[in-house]
């Protein structure tokens, strides 16, 4: 079984397109991939029903599209026999994590994607965002210690060891990995793209978790990307099954 359950759904152009029209087309690079299962994973600050939460202008300048007519469109192409599952991207957002969630509890999601992008409404992936006053070691122990925190309410963690993403580390990164029992963790392809140049996560933030595939892919043509790689390193870390999701109840697929 090989899912990828990280991707937002754009066209071509990299566009908002929360239609099933759009969906079709990630469907087929999956196909072609040999990708069984897809999830799309909206970042909920595009979502109008969550405008009390934000803040940040990058946000706010975003939360103008219906949660509803996003579900309503995975919903319709799970009903035409699609592989696809509905999640969402679930970014911390600290002491109002508890709000964010009854927002979304009403919702038939499949699994919550959690993720940390900004730490005090700067972000950790947008140069120099928290870099630029923040040191490498704080940034880290603020970083990991709110992934810890948005574990006790997501299924997954996104992209779990972001802050490398501009190869900034301390000596001994390990050292700040958290405990994160319960969550499953994403192995990501989409740090390849990035200034980096790696997968996310280093192995050793894996520590046995259950695991998950992950493209992130913003338009169609990325699904599945690498995904040899990111298969290899599964192995290689001893991982014989991934984790599959329905209605938020996860179960162990072999892997491949």
């Amino acid at each position: 079984m090989i899912v990828d359950y990280h991707m937002h759904l754009r066209n071509e152009r990299e566009e908002i397109a929360h239609e099933v029209a759009a969906i079709e087309a990630f469907v087929e690079t999956a196909r072609r991939r040999g990708v069984d299962e897809i999830g799309f994973t909206e970042h909920v600050y595009y979502f109008r029903q969550t405008r009390e939460l934000w803040e940040v202008s990058y946000q706010c300048e975003r939360c103008v599209y219906d949660l509803d007519a996003y579900c309503d469109a995975v919903l319709q192409a799970k009903q035409r026999g699609l592989p696809v599952k509905l999640g969402v991207e679930v970014d911390f957002v600290g002491e109002r994590q508890r709000r964010l969630a009854e927002i979304l509890e009403p919702y038939p999601w499949d699994y919550l994607l959690g993720s940390v992008h900004w730490l005090d409404g700067q972000p950790v992936d947008a140069w120099p965002g928290i870099w630029e006053r923040g040191e490498v070691e704080d940034v880290w122990r603020r970083y990991f210690e709110a992934l810890a925190e948005l574990a006790a309410s997501v299924d997954v963690l996104a992209h779990p060891d972001l802050p490398k993403i501009f190869d900034l580390r301390p000596t001994e990164p390990a050292s700040f990995y958290p405990e994160l029992d319960g969550v499953a963790l994403e192995i990501s392809t989409a740090g390849l793209r990035k200034p980096v140049g790696e997968i996310y996560p280093d192995p050793a933030l894996l520590r046995g978790a259950p695991i998950t595939l992950a493209s992130d892919a913003h338009v169609p043509g990325l699904v599945g990307e690498d995904f040899d790689r990111a298969i290899e390193l599964a192995r290689d870390a001893g991982y014989e099954t991934v984790t599959v999701f329905d209605g938020r109840r996860s179960r162990q697929e072999p892997l491949g």
